[in-house]
């Protein structure tokens, strides 16, 4: 299982290892086989400019998924905005991090083939990220209440 993160923020997650182990965590409770993930944090613009050239799409978005999974073998390039995640965060009266752990498993969600499609997928989708935001909080550090 291999995950890596890039920046192209200040950004940065506190501590890799913890979201390693709990994405793994998560990939075994998927029936991932092999995983290789890279996250990419960045800003608005930079996920705008994303956005526009792969999707053509002219609207900010929270999460872009890349997806070259193959059965149960995961690879993918998920690109994140930080900027979204805070503002989402806020809209929803929710914290940080635990908003960055809902967006960092739609991404992999989406390569297993969860989708968002129609308001009965986005149920199903919202249902699967707070079992995985789960697995993080009962697996990974049982006595933190935040992701």
């Amino acid at each position: 299982m291999s995950i890596a993160y890039t920046y192209e923020t200040d950004f940065s997650l506190a501590n890799e290892p913890r979201y390693t182990n709990w994405l793994t965590s998560c990939a075994v409770r998927l029936s991932i086989r092999t995983m290789d993930l890279v996250y990419a944090f960045m800003d608005d613009n930079a996920l705008l400019a994303l956005n526009k050239k792969y999707l053509g799409h002219n609207t900010f978005t929270d999460i872009i998924t890349f997806d070259d999974t193959i059965g149960s073998d995961l690879k993918a390039n998920i690109a994140i905005s930080v900027d979204r995640v805070k503002e989402n965060a806020a809209i929803h009266k929710v914290d940080f991090t635990n908003e960055l752990c809902r967006v960092m498993a739609h991404g992999m969600l989406h390569c297993v083939g969860y989708t968002d499609k129609s308001v009965e997928d986005v149920a199903k989708m919202r249902q699967a990220e707070d079992q995985l935001i789960h697995l993080f909080h009962v697996e990974q550090n049982p006595s933190d209440n935040v992701c």
